[in-house]
Formats: C-alpha cells, sequence, structure tokens
C-alpha cells in the first residue's frame, strides 16, 4: 500500500500553526510596587498577541535570571526612589539586568521609576526631590525625538499624565527624544531600543480614576481639590493623552 499524503488543507494548518508559535512575543515586565496598572501598555501588547510574564521583586525579590526568552522587557514606576537601596534591595540587581539586556540591543521600556533605574543602570545621576510634576503636562519632543519611532508624529508635543519628584542626568550617550518646562529629560534613548519615559504615557484617564480611587490623600497632597476638579481636568486633557499614550504603547510595541 503506497503511503498517503495529507491533504493541503491540513498541511496549510500545520504550516500556520508552526508560524503563530513562532510568531509568538513573550515580554517580562518588572513591577515595583503593589498597585501596579499596565493601561496602555497592555492594551499594545494585547493587541499584538504577546504573552507576558510579570515580576514582582518588591514582594519576593525575583527578577528574570536570563532574558533570552523574552522579545522585551518593561520596568514600571513605585513610590520609592531609584537609590533606595536599603528598602528595597534589588534595586541594584534590576539596575544590571536593564543594562546588559540593553547593552544586547534588547528592547527596553522604563516608565518613571524605570527611566530613573535605566539612567542609573548607565551612570547617570538621579536628582531626588528636585522635579515635582502631577497631573497632565505639555510635554515638547526635541528634534531627535521627532525622528524616534517612539515619537514619530508627535512632533507639536502632547499632554500627557506625570506623577514623581525625581529627576535624572541624561545618561553619557543617550540621546534625550523630549523635554517640559520642568523636567529637561522627559524621554531619551540609550543605544538601539531602550526607552525611558519620566511621564506616564500608559496612565488612561481609567487608570488615574484607579489612583484617585486607591490614593485619595496622596493625590489631594500633590494637587488640593484634584478629586473635585477631576471631572472638568480630565475632559480637558485625557482624551488627547489616552490617543497619544496608546500611540507610544504601540510605537514601542512594533519595535519587539
Amino acid at each position: 500500500m503506497q503511503d498517503q499524503k495529507p491533504p493541503l488543507a491540513l498541511l496549510a494548518v500545520g504550516m500556520v500553526n508552526r508560524t503563530q508559535r513562532r510568531l509568538v512575543m513573550r515580554v517580562a515586565i518588572v513591577e515595583n510596587t503593589e498597585v501596579t496598572h499596565l493601561g496602555q501598555v497592555g492594551v499594545a501588547l494585547a493587541e499584538a498577541g504577546a504573552l507576558i510574564d510579570i515580576w514582582r521583586p518588591w514582594k519576593d525579590g525575583g527578577l528574570p535570571d536570563q532574558m533570552g526568552r523574552y522579545a522585551g522587557l518593561v520596568v514600571l514606576g513605585g513610590e520609592q526612589s531609584a537609590l533606595d537601596d536599603h528598602t528595597h534591595p534589588y534595586l541594584p540587581r534590576l539596575a544590571t539586568l536593564m543594562r546588559s539586556y540593553a547593552d544586547q540591543g534588547g528592547p527596553l521600556l522604563g516608565i518613571c521609576l524605570g527611566s530613573q533605574m535605566l539612567a542609573r543602570a548607565y551612570g547617570a545621576r538621579n536628582r531626588l526631590g528636585s522635579a515635582r510634576e502631577f497631573g497632565w503636562h505639555h510635554v515638547t519632543p526635541t528634534e531627535e525625538g521627532r525622528a524616534d519611532p517612539l515619537l514619530e508624529g508627535l512632533d507639536a508635543g502632547f499632554p500627557i499624565f506625570q506623577w514623581h519628584s525625581d529627576t535624572f542626568d541624561l545618561p553619557t550617550g543617550g540621546t534625550r527624544l523630549a523635554a517640559s518646562g520642568a523636567v529637561a529629560n522627559q524621554a531619551f534613548r540609550v543605544g538601539r531600543a531602550a526607552y525611558g519615559t519620566q511621564f506616564h504615557f500608559e496612565a488612561n484617564r481609567a487608570v488615574v480614576q484607579a489612583w484617585n480611587r486607591d490614593f485619595p490623600d496622596a493625590v489631594e497632597a500633590r494637587h488640593p481639590g484634584w478629586l473635585d476638579a477631576f471631572s472638568d481636568i480630565s475632559a480637558r486633557h485625557a482624551p488627547a493623552a489616552d490617543a497619544t499614550g496608546l500611540a507610544i504603547a504601540r510605537a514601542w510595541t512594533r519595535l519587539l
């Protein structure tokens, strides 16, 4: 009896399945605090079909011991500073991980504290308590930022959410991508695809509403009257900021 060949349709299905397996992206996400929201980053990763592994070193000290299985690394914000090794002893290891992955050309995204950690990883000075911002603020791309894939099409600048007290110097060899009146280094890139953003582009209106709910005393201390005025403030700024944040998240995801 001659061997029977599988129908062409089954061969095609098998090829598609193998292609899908090859194209699945896995991204490591490092949380630095208990209450964390992926916001627009989560939306963009879901659209791309990426799988995510969440690491919570603030809880158990755990960090990836090797990044070979990952297509990207995201380091999120937190209430600590990038120099709080005494209360968060994993921070030096996180800095080492970020530097190693970025040096290999891996797509890396550091948001708020994550951007401060990226600056630390490359030897730049963190300046604690010197740049307090809260709420939606206007950020303007630099000439280099307007030509960078992350901020493409945002030449005129954009409103985006901020919540931080610290800032940092631009690392040696880094490229400044965006600035504001209060903070010179709102976004920067190191190497091929390691990005830091001081601003919270992931924080869409739903995320900010969650922060209002979870941290009412903290937001009122930052911006007295914020909770009462939130409806009007968000109506003015959130639609454009949400669209910008998603555009930035999608742009970074395309680098994976």
